[in-house]
């Protein structure tokens, strides 16, 4: 079965994440060494810096650049994960009227990831989620949830946006830290629609390493089928637009 990376920066010089085509390309092969099938490269878009027509030419140019180097550096046997094009958007007022928000899905979805603020939220944030998923018709998967648990007051916010009928992605990183996977465990008993994603932003610093993660994720969930319903079945059928 395949195994995903809902999260990464590894497309070049777009944003914060990968430096160059060659750092690019390191990160799909350490990727590969980890597992991973599919990767989704989820590049930051903030409204308040770009449009998104702007965005998706960048983002065009910069996965054209990578591709070029793959074909010049890779061998035919060589296996790297497979590429799927997305953004994380990050949250801003207003967002759930903004024109053409479906251009920023998961390639073929109908799928948004979505990057609450770092502040603490109140009802308008929960209620432009809402809107999005009653109004605007598309799926959203929140963005490293667990990142949130950490400012003061947010976490009653966070279990009422998990109320909603939201997917949740989760770092692999965080599965290193014990507090943060308590609150993940937690966090996937009350809601089995989990993802996980690496959030790498390059080949030396924030890798994407995630199989320290999924061994986690089979050992604390070894007499039940939760495991394999969050590494394998949830995500193929995500991607093959069979919403769960």
């Amino acid at each position: 079965m395949s195994v995903i990376d809902f999260h990464s920066h590894v497309l070049p010089r777009i944003d914060d994440g990968s430096h160059s085509s060659e750092e690019s390309l390191g990160m799909l092969q350490i990727s590969a060494s980890q597992g991973i099938d599919v990767m989704a490269a989820t590049s930051h878009f903030y409204a308040t810096e770009d449009r998104i027509s702007s965005f998706l030419n960048r983002r065009r140019c910069s996965e054209e650049r990578l591709k070029e180097r793959m074909n010049q550096e890779l061998t035919k046997e060589e296996r790297i994960p497979r590429l799927i094009m997305g953004a994380e958007v990050a949250f801003f007022t207003g967002i759930s009227r903004a024109e053409r928000l479906e251009e920023l899905t998961y390639e073929g979805t109908d799928l948004l990831l979505l990057e609450m603020p770092f502040t603490k939220w109140n009802k308008s944030e929960i209620e432009e989620v809402r809107y999005i998923l009653e109004r605007r018709k598309l799926c959203v998967m929140l963005a490293h949830l667990e990142r949130f648990l950490m400012i003061p007051g947010n976490k009653k916010r966070i279990y009422e946006l998990m109320e909603l009928p939201v997917y949740v992605q989760i770092n692999a990183g965080s599965f290193e830290r014990w507090g943060e996977r308590r609150q993940i465990l937690k966090m996937i008993r009350k809601k089995e629609q989990i993802f996980l994603g690496s959030d790498c932003h390059g080949a030396n610093r924030r890798k994407p390493l995630m199989k320290d993660a999924i061994e986690k994720l089979k050992l604390e969930f070894v007499n039940s089928s939760l495991a394999e319903k969050i590494l394998f079945e949830n995500p193929i059928k995500m991607l093959e637009g069979k919403y769960i």
